[in-house]
């Protein structure tokens, strides 16, 4: 089977609607990067998880949560008791997305002065 880049690579994109596009826009928007970083060596809460990840509203936090599970990337677990109390945390597959995610974030972070000289020169 060929993967994805290669069929990149060599100028045979697949359809706009093919599902890896839209995964792959879901593991790769800032939000879930951030939130698979934050979920990796932990399960929190969502209000943990909102501290964990600054600068995202209420409402996107649960949208990429929402995504993040519908892919089979994070477990959600609803507690029966009052107030409401949902726990999130990786599941096996998402643990193997998360590593690949963070190498990334670690490469663009050790390489933004890098990143930022080629913009300053602009």
């Amino acid at each position: 089977m060929e993967s994805l880049t290669d069929k990149v690579r060599y100028g045979e994109l697949k359809t706009v609607d093919c599902p890896s596009r839209e995964v792959f826009k879901h593991v790769t928007s800032l939000w879930a990067v951030l939130c698979l970083i934050a979920l990796r060596n932990s399960t929190l809460r969502f209000s943990e998880l909102r501290r964990k990840v600054p600068g995202v509203s209420e409402k996107m936090l649960s949208h990429t949560l929402k995504n993040l599970e519908l892919d089979g990337f994070i477990n959600r677990k609803v507690y029966d008791v009052v107030p409401p109390h949902v726990e999130y945390s990786l599941t096996p597959l998402g643990k193997e997305i998360a590593q690949h995610v963070i190498e990334l974030a670690d490469w663009i972070e050790l390489n933004i002065p890098k990143i930022m000289s080629f913009r300053r020169s602009e």
